[in-house]
């Protein structure tokens, strides 16, 4: 038999909190992390506002020297996995570090940092760039920052599987445990990329909501008006442990991590399949991985983007997994609220998945005002409704055609 894993720790950053506490009650309250862009210029662009995280303060957090050596995606990653392992309770030391690992996921890395340094370059000239550049910008730099600050030295490296990342990052982190290779795995993803080329590469695919007149009510998953989505940032971070080591450890248990399932599209770099074939299959190879039927199923949190093609998409494929049993599943999409943390997305709705069981909480679709005929699911409209999930689906897609599903469940000895 397999190797069990569980929860015991959560960790986030987002654009309506700068913890996991205060982000789920304003997803509760239905608020928005919505407002006009400050990171940049953006008077220039097509779309004007993005779902920015706010108040962060990394020098209060890790003092100033540390903090100017890492890019805007690390400092979130660090700052949800120092939340995640003081909820965990989890103790390292020479006892354990060696069996602990680390696997934290991002769509673009630093970004951010390559940008601000190519600037200097252009200005100042190739002498001026920063030293910390190379480390701050590369896919990996969060996870080897963690590593260094908690002294973790079990396996360790970073995942890009564009906005599937954070998904992916958790289930192959499952992955490992279950095969032996770490008592306990810090998972998540992590994503900045709120900044002047990123944010006009996606208007150029239009693929970003332009509805600068009244942002906050700009994401509209599966909503008939919806235009495009929103740009977030921010990480999550989860604490998967084997359920022995959990036990012996003592440790609070939150949810068990019971299924996961990945596949690619192989049709189209950006667009996802009419039927959404891939997706179906992730959603099927997760159901199996957990041991469920289709009606135990309580709850999906969607992908659910709010552009055209990717909620048609999911909802199709919905439809083709649980059948009549698809118009019985609530389904909702946070990203009404956070917008799309791309990368990091997956990672911040698993947190909100586990949340999900432990408060019997489902969180809304907000913005939900014209129903689309071709997205005709429960979408659990712009309220949040009391429930008893015992076992919860997640769904993350990105470029490239990746998809990736993970099973969240109520834990049971």
């Amino acid at each position: 038999m397999r190797k069990r894993v569980v929860v015991t720790g959560l960790g986030c950053v987002s654009p309506v909190g700068n913890n996991s506490k205060d982000t789920w009650q304003a997803l509760l309250a239905g608020k928005s992390g919505a407002a006009p862009i400050t990171t940049f210029d953006a008077s220039a662009h097509k779309t004007k506002f993005a779902a920015e995280v706010k108040g962060f303060d990394p020098v209060a957090l890790f003092g100033t020297r540390d903090a100017r050596k890492m890019d805007r995606f690390t400092q979130f990653a660090t700052a949800a996995t120092l939340e995640a392992v003081e909820h965990a309770s989890l103790k390292i030391d020479e006892s354990n570090r060696d069996r602990i690992g680390i696997l934290i996921g991002t769509g673009i890395g630093g970004i951010s940092s390559l940008l601000e340094q190519y600037d200097v370059m252009r200005e100042r000239g190739p002498d001026r760039v920063s030293p910390f550049l190379i480390p701050m910008m590369i896919s990996d730099g969060a996870a080897g920052n963690i590593a260094i600050r908690l002294g973790v030295r079990g396996p360790n490296m970073s995942l890009a599987t564009a906005c599937a990342s954070g998904t992916n990052a958790l289930g192959e982190a499952a992955e490992m445990i279950r095969r032996g290779s770490a008592d306990v795995m810090i998972a998540g993803a992590s994503e900045a990329a709120i900044n002047a080329i990123a944010m006009a590469g996606m208007n150029s695919m239009t693929a970003l909501s332009t509805r600068n007149d009244e942002p906050l009510r700009a994401s509209r998953p599966f909503d008939k008006d919806r235009d495009g989505f929103m740009m977030g940032e921010g990480a999550g971070v989860l604490i998967l442990e084997s359920l022995e080591y959990a036990q012996a450890r003592g440790a609070n248990i939150l949810c068990e991590f019971s299924g996961y399932g990945t596949t690619d599209d192989a049709h189209h770099i950006s667009a996802p399949s009419e039927d959404g074939a891939g997706a179906v299959g992730s959603m099927s190879i997760a159901l199996a991985d957990a041991g469920l039927k289709l009606e135990d199923i309580s709850y999906i949190n969607a992908h659910g983007t709010s552009t055209y093609l990717n909620d048609k998409s999911e909802t199709s494929a919905i439809k083709t997994v649980f059948g009549e049993l698809a118009y019985k599943i609530p389904v909702s999409s946070t990203k009404s609220m956070t917008g799309h943390l791309l990368g990091a997305s997956g990672a911040v709705e698993a947190v909100f998945c586990a949340l999900t069981i432990m408060d019997n909480i489902l969180p809304p679709t907000m913005n939900y005002e014209t129903p689309d005929p071709v997205c005709d699911l429960d979408y659990v409209p712009n309220q949040p409704r009391k429930a008893e999930p015992n076992h919860v689906m997640s769904n993350s897609f990105g470029f490239g055609g990746h998809n990736a599903t993970l099973v969240l469940s109520r834990f049971i000895k």
